[in-house]
């Protein structure tokens, strides 16, 4: 089993390449200190292994990953197929409680990140361009760090509402925004959950409210053209399950399922289920699960309850470590953003060439610096 420890002991310093890649009223987690790993002398082997995601300050510049073909989705590195095929991207803040659960749609997301936000609570963005849920929720507020994610889709983002700071975040991105508290009709509550847990919103509302300028998004990571050829497969090491600490309140774990040919997500040990509109209940899976390692700090936006902050990502201008689990096997990475907001995230392997991931939906667990760690079994 190999473990990946965000904790704070020795720092080996990697040079990480950079190019062109936000529930309201609440706030949490102080910032994190550096994380630093142990790793064996002797080579790692797929039996024991001990990964180490550490940070240097600096950045340099590297060339983007060769744009995707017009064939296939953007997100997802699939075929092109169907309609909507230059709709743009929708970024939709989803709940992740036990309130909650199950949510909707997120087996038709392209990407979903998970990140935490205060009282160490998760929280999802979910992305949809290639497919079209009929419903998806429970919807809840805005957070600082959804701008860095969402922005490079340069598309509509969807929320329920959010403190008024971090509100003209949202409004000053370069995403177009819809928000339930403004009394936008493609938002409903529905009567089988209590408040504030009930918020859900119909994508085709949304996509037809989009302005003539909102297109098909860039690509944001670099797909292979095959399973068979992306980077975990082709270089990486054996893996059944991944299991994050990512919080003292969330702790998910994927396994993999060679069956379905996906991971198949856990909250804790239970199932994490889905409900898709007309196909009913089914288990969260994603094709690709990447794993970023990156700085948690506390904003100026306060919360609740006195004295705590509500947290961010630092994602901008800034790089780290982490791991990409493709096919039943995992590869370190390297991830770097630009200077702005919509650059989009870059990934590389240890030799600095572009990392990729099989075609399908992807699912980015961000494992805050200095508190959060992660286990490959």
């Amino acid at each position: 089993m190999r473990t990946t420890r965000i904790g704070h002991a020795r720092r080996s310093a990697l040079v990480v390449l950079v190019s062109g890649t936000a529930l309201a009223l609440a706030a949490c987690s102080g910032g994190a200190p550096t994380p630093a790993v142990s790793t064996p002398a002797t080579t790692p082997s797929v039996s024991a292994a001990t990964v180490a995601p550490t940070v240097e300050p600096t950045v340099s510049a590297t060339p983007t990953p060769a744009a995707v073909a017009a064939t296939v989705w953007p997100l997802t590195g699939l075929p092109l197929s169907g309609t909507g095929t230059n709709r743009p991207a929708l970024a939709v803040k989803i709940e992740n409680t036990s309130e909650a659960r199950p949510q909707e749609g997120l087996n038709q997301a392209d990407m979903v990140w998970e990140t935490i936000v205060e009282y160490d609570v998760s929280r999802l963005l979910a992305v949809f361009q290639s497919q079209a849920p009929a419903e998806v929720g429970p919807v809840r507020s805005v957070r600082p760090m959804d701008m860095p994610i969402a922005a490079p889709l340069k598309g509509l983002f969807a929320y329920s509402g959010g403190q008024q700071g971090i509100l003209a975040l949202a409004e000053k991105s370069s995403m177009q925004t819809f928000s339930f508290d403004s009394g936008n009709k493609a938002f409903y509550r529905v009567s089988t959950r209590p408040a504030p847990h009930n918020v859900y919103l119909k994508p085709a509302a949304l996509w037809s409210q989009a302005s003539s300028s909102r297109v098909a998004p860039q690509q944001q990571f670099a797909f292979a053209a095959t399973a068979a050829q992306a980077s975990a497969v082709t270089g990486g090491t054996a893996a059944t399950t991944l299991t994050y600490k990512l919080s003292t309140a969330a702790k998910p774990m994927w396994k993999w399922d060679a069956t379905s040919g996906t991971w198949l997500r856990f909250e804790g040990t239970t199932k994490a289920t889905t409900v898709t509109s007309g196909k009913g209940t089914s288990q969260i899976a994603a094709v690709n699960v990447l794993t970023i390692v990156a700085a948690h700090p506390p904003t100026q936006w306060g919360a609740q309850t006195p004295g705590t902050r509500v947290p961010t990502y630092t994602l901008t201008g800034a790089s780290g470590t982490g791991t990409l689990a493709t096919g039943g096997k995992t590869i370190p990475v390297k991830w770097s953003k630009g200077s702005s907001d919509t650059d989009p995230m870059v990934l590389t392997l240890a030799d600095g060439t572009p990392a990729t991931l099989a075609p399908g939906n992807t699912w980015v667990e961000l494992v805050p610096k200095g508190t959060g760690s992660y286990t490959i079994g």
